[in-house]
């Protein structure tokens, strides 16, 4: 089986994973909640057995390089990051609920691997400028980074979900969602992971930018909207901190940030920029 297939099969394992939390949610029954966990445990196995099967491949090729050198790739990492963080995040506070939210995220990522127009799961040789250990310190924290933030966004949507009604209301759905406070808490925890990791990626970025292309800032598409999202969260820390933002100001600005992440991935694709992936 090579890697591409079983990446393949990860994908609607993730989908499987998501059905069986979200009956857990539905019906309220813990034992589908163990399914669902043990099943994202086996993609997240599997996921990252092909991501070494592809490593390894690459080098049989004679171009060895680690998986994050383009888009499908970039994609299939991002899926594997959201769902480590997220199991991290699953035993740590003993609480299935968050992968209703968080794994159609991943399942998402992995589907538009397959089907994304220009995307080509074949591995190829890394252009010059890619030639670099630059790369692998780069992606890592930036995509770690986009998966604390897609965690911070499952939370955002767990908390109006939750405050949407009074707890006299909740039905057995919101029931099984932890306190807002609770929520709060976490959503400010993963943000401040994703903070931190996204600046490092962007301080990184600048230096492989100096090495490959001589300027360790250049205003490229891709640049400035990471600069962008940087600002966004950062505006949340600095608001939640000094302002005292609570509640629902901060659940919304984990979403606004969350679609600022996605047209700096995604949305700069289509710009001219020389990070684009098309």
């Amino acid at each position: 089986m090579n890697d591409t297939t079983l990446i393949g099969g990860v994908t609607f394992v993730y989908l499987l994973a998501f059905l069986f939390y979200l009956l857990r949610m539905v019906l309220g029954r813990e034992p589908l909640g163990v399914i669902a966990s043990w099943t994202a445990r086996i993609g997240f196995a599997m996921q990252s057995a092909a991501l070494l099967l592809r490593w390894k491949n690459s080098y049989d090729l004679g171009i060895g390089h680690v998986p994050l050198a383009n888009f499908y790739e970039s994609l299939v990492f991002f899926a594997w990051a959201i769902l480590l963080l997220y199991l991290v995040t699953e035993w740590k506070t003993r609480n299935r609920s968050l992968g209703t939210f968080v794994l159609p995220v991943a399942f998402l990522a992995l589907g538009y691997a397959s089907i994304a127009p220009g995307v080509s799961d074949h591995i190829q040789p890394l252009v010059p400028a890619l030639q670099s250990n630059w790369l692998t310190i780069h992606v890592l924290t930036c995509f770690l980074g986009y998966a604390a933030f897609a965690c911070a966004f499952g939370l955002g949507i767990m908390f109006l979900v939750k405050e949407k009604t009074g707890a006299a209301k909740e039905g057995l759905f919101r029931r099984l969602i932890p306190a807002t406070e609770v929520l709060e808490e976490l959503i400010y925890q993963a943000v401040c992971l994703g903070f931190i990791l996204l600046t490092l990626g962007i301080m990184t970025g600048s230096v492989w930018a100096h090495y490959a292309w001589g300027s360790y800032w250049s205003w490229d598409p891709k640049e400035t909207w990471s600069l962008i999202t940087w600002i966004v969260y950062a505006v949340m820390l600095h608001a939640r901190s000094v302002r005292g933002w609570r509640g629902k100001r901060l659940a919304w600005l984990a979403l606004v940030g969350f679609a600022s992440v996605l047209f700096t991935y995604l949305g700069v694709n289509y710009l001219d920029s020389l990070h684009s992936y098309f």
